[in-house]
């Protein structure tokens, strides 16, 4: 919508789903269309400018990640004027659905994605394996993927204990193993916290010559949320469009972490936890010298009041 924001500007925060899609679908219709596919998915389409955003989301996080209740990729659309395809589901689905492939199979024949000049895939979780998974429906398109699954196939990552529902979800099939859906991908990012077991496992089954893995070791299991509070996560995105997204340039904007409580607070608690009391007192050092963090500030006093001990060998 090049002259038109104010659609956009919409809040469809804590609508229900039926009057959310309606909604939705209302704004959709002046440049795209609003689809559903089955029961539990549906596909959002706005068309602009030749670069096309493809986000998998749920319709619960979008209610929780959004302050207005939107897709994620609109907020790319207002501020660049992208055309954007939101896949999304109710639930946590996986996208293991054959109107979702079916869908895939449709934009493919007709040489839907042929009509941008860059495509880039983008999802988190759940969505994050959708969104490497039909990817290979894009030669040559872009992927950024936050803490994604590779497979839940038990044959293959029985190991991963936390999403027992869905063991009986055929993941061998059509769209099935996310890693191997990449190999037609310009390039792909893996981000994820090396420190969360599960996570670097999937992150491991992602190993392949054109896939980066970018690691945010202390951060957790809410990466994207993360990500969006520090006001990070578009300008990734951003980069991977200017083609300007590697380890490096991650790493400076991964910068932000040192003024962000959550990151700060788990990193003093793994600290803690692992008895390191020499950096625990460089940590707070730093950290009021440059915040105002009440929390750390007590701490800090607590420590200087105590006799300091030689600062443990790195």
């Amino acid at each position: 919508m090049q002259d038109g924001s104010a659609p956009f500007d919409i809040s469809l925060s804590g609508l229900p789903k039926h009057e959310w899609l309606d909604r939705v679908g209302g704004i959709a219709d002046e440049t795209g269309y609003l689809q559903p596919l089955g029961q539990h998915h549906s596909a959002i389409f706005v068309e602009d400018k030749p670069i096309l955003l493809v986000t998998f989301e749920s319709f619960q996080g979008i209610q929780a990640l959004s302050e207005l209740g939107q897709p994620l990729g609109w907020e790319m659309t207002r501020a660049l004027g992208w055309s954007h395809l939101c896949l999304l589901c109710d639930g946590d689905t996986w996208f293991r659905d054959p109107h979702v492939y079916a869908y895939f199979d449709r934009l493919t024949d007709d040489g839907f994605f042929d009509d941008f000049d860059q495509v880039i895939f983008y999802g988190a979780g759940p969505c994050g394996y959708a969104a490497a998974a039909f990817s290979v429906a894009s030669p040559g398109a872009s992927v950024i993927t936050v803490q994604p699954q590779a497979t839940l196939d038990p044959r293959i990552v029985e190991w991963d204990d936390r999403f027992a529902h869905m063991r009986r979800t055929a993941f061998n099939d059509r769209y099935g193993f996310a890693p191997d859906m990449l190999d037609a991908a310009r390039d792909a990012f893996v981000i994820y916290d090396p420190r969360v077991a599960l996570d670097a496992m999937h992150a491991a089954l992602f190993t392949r010559p054109n896939v980066t893995k970018l690691r945010m070791p202390f951060m957790g299991t809410a990466l994207q949320s993360d990500l969006l509070e520090m006001q990070l996560l578009f300008r990734l995105i951003a980069r991977v469009a200017n083609g300007k997204l590697d380890a490096k340039s991650f790493a400076r904007l991964y910068r932000a972490r040192r003024d962000y409580g959550p990151y700060l607070r788990k990193l003093l608690s793994r600290l803690d936890a692992d008895e390191r009391e020499g950096l625990v007192r460089m940590l707070c050092r730093n950290v009021t010298s440059r915040l105002h963090a009440p929390r750390f500030r007590r701490r800090l006093d607590r420590l200087e009041t105590a006799p300091e001990e030689t600062l443990e060998a790195e």
